[in-house]
């Protein structure tokens, strides 16, 4: 079985003053420093469909309506070394045009570099996925990406 994409060719972060988002064709990733030692009973942590909240300790962390919306009872977290919740998203549409542009709708946005490169990454993990024999893990891409880049899907064979 072959490496997932991110992990060959690795995540565009958009930094945040708790930690830290990115993004896959897929789901979204969420991930929070906290405080050495948290325990999971520390955590509540609410996942719907277009909200997220998590407290650590009863502060709120992170709170707000997502950018998109997401399947949810496919979001998880996790507590990861007693020190990281990472919660991941499923998004409803599941496609290269479909980049947040920042995780909440009034919070956390990529700045523009950021929110270019994860287009680009976006894109390219499309290839991919129509082009299961490519590795496109190393490719650079230019020209039309936006939105996922050129629709190749009503041209002959």
């Amino acid at each position: 079985m072959s490496t997932p994409f991110e992990e060959r060719s690795g995540v565009v972060p958009c930094g945040t003053p708790w930690g830290q988002w990115y993004q896959t064709l897929e789901e979204v990733f969420i991930e929070v420093q906290v405080p050495p030692g948290t325990r999971a009973q520390d955590i509540q942590c609410g996942l719907q469909s277009r909200h997220v909240a998590l407290a650590v300790g009863g502060r709120e962390i992170l709170k707000g309506k997502l950018f998109d919306s997401t399947i949810a009872d496919e979001g998880t977290w996790t507590l990861e070394d007693r020190k990281m919740v990472r919660i991941v998203l499923t998004k409803t549409k599941r496609d290269a045009a479909n980049c947040w542009t920042s995780l909440l709708e009034s919070e956390y946005a990529a700045d523009p570099w950021v929110q270019d490169q994860m287009q680009r990454k976006l894109t390219l993990e499309r290839f991919q996925k129509e082009n299961p024999g490519f590795d496109f893990s190393g490719a650079e891409i230019s020209g039309n990406y936006t939105k996922g880049g050129p629709d190749f899907s009503t041209l002959e064979k």
